[in-house]
């Protein structure tokens, strides 16, 4: 897959526009940190990295809006920005390490706001590039858990579109079948939003990678019937003690439990959150029609019913048969140990 963010020569933000998808392949540019924000919140651009690498460039926005002021005013612009960018998505740990990682370069260097905003640049460019190799080192260290021949099952989008490139959940897949492995992905519609059916689906038919849609409800019954091999999942947030992802991943994650299927979890480094626990997180609720349209078109639910939309939904550790990260394949006890202390 093209990337799915981009900071243009021209210093814009090209973001593809993943509400069209599979329909339309388009593309998004920004110059306005406000309205690189809007796409997040919207979801035109989704996905625990690629949105982090979004927040980045916002940010990098707002440093060339407010260079020319003074470097106090300049700092408290950028920190009125910051909050802009933290209000659009909450669960997704990756957009606050993101906007934490570009606020300690405008604190930590005593210059002159014009240089630090260069500074920052280089720095979206950069963190946009280390994604990329973080996610080839998932795929790397993913792709040994997989044998030839393996069915994958996967819960909403996790590739090269919620990601710059490559993916998370993934990226093993995409390994494995460079080695040369016989892989093929079974890909859950992943309701409200269709990201599995829409975005996923996508991506795999554009990169000749076998994939079938199924929905929601049959994933449990295609485990039972022994036509899923392995479950590898992304991930918003890992806590020290929970997996949050999109909703939906909790009853996969029972399902493969149940039936003896390995379940892993994709999750670079920046996603992990091990100093927080299942009572830190706020899970995102978002707009009751998601629920009650199809994709804002057609409505399915009568009038005046209320409607839940709980975003994303929390997978304990003990479901969880391993976490891959760029560094290696481990155990949620081995990840708390690697990583927490």
């Amino acid at each position: 897959m093209i990337p799915s963010i981009e900071w243009t020569v021209d210093n814009k933000v090209r973001m593809i526009d993943q509400t069209l998808l599979p329909h339309k392949l388009e593309f998004l540019e920004f110059d306005d940190f406000r309205a690189v924000a809007t796409s997040i919140k919207v979801m035109n651009i989704r996905g625990a990295p690629a949105i982090g690498v979004a927040a980045a460039m916002g940010l990098a926005l707002a440093t060339i809006e407010y260079k020319e002021l003074t470097k106090e005013n300049f700092l408290k612009k950028m920190e009125e920005a910051a909050d802009v960018i933290r209000s659009t998505r909450p669960t997704a740990s990756n957009l606050f390490w993101a906007v934490n990682r570009v606020l300690k370069i405008i604190s930590s260097f005593p210059d002159n706001p014009s240089n630090i905003s260069d500074l920052v640049i280089e720095e979206t460019k950069l963190m946009a590039q280390e994604d990329i190799n973080v996610n080839k080192n998932i795929g790397k260290n993913g792709a040994a858990l997989l044998q030839d021949g393996d069915v994958v099952l996967t819960h909403c989008n996790a590739g090269s579109l919620a990601t710059v490139q490559y993916g998370t959940a993934l990226a093993p897949v995409r390994a494995a079948i460079e080695m040369g492995k016989d892989i093929s992905v079974i890909a859950d519609e992943t309701r409200p939003r269709l990201q599995g059916a829409r975005l996923t689906a996508y991506e795999l038919q554009y990169d000749k990678i076998p994939v079938k849609v199924i929905s929601d409800t049959s994933s449990g019954l295609l485990m039972r019937l022994g036509k899923v091999d392995k479950v590898i999942v992304g991930t918003d947030r890992v806590t020290s003690d929970a997996v949050f992802n999109k909703i939906g991943t909790y009853l996969v994650a029972l399902a493969a439990f149940d039936n003896n299927i390995p379940f892993y979890v994709a999750a670079p480094t920046s996603t992990l959150s091990l100093q927080e626990t299942i009572e830190d997180v706020t899970i995102e609720q978002r707009d009751s029609g998601e629920v009650g349209n199809i994709l804002g078109k057609v409505q399915i639910v009568p009038n005046g019913v209320e409607c839940l939309n709980y975003a994303f939904d929390i997978t304990p550790f003990r479901l969880v048969t391993g976490v891959i990260t760029e560094d290696g394949v481990f155990t949620p006890e081995e990840l708390l140990k690697k990583y927490k202390g």
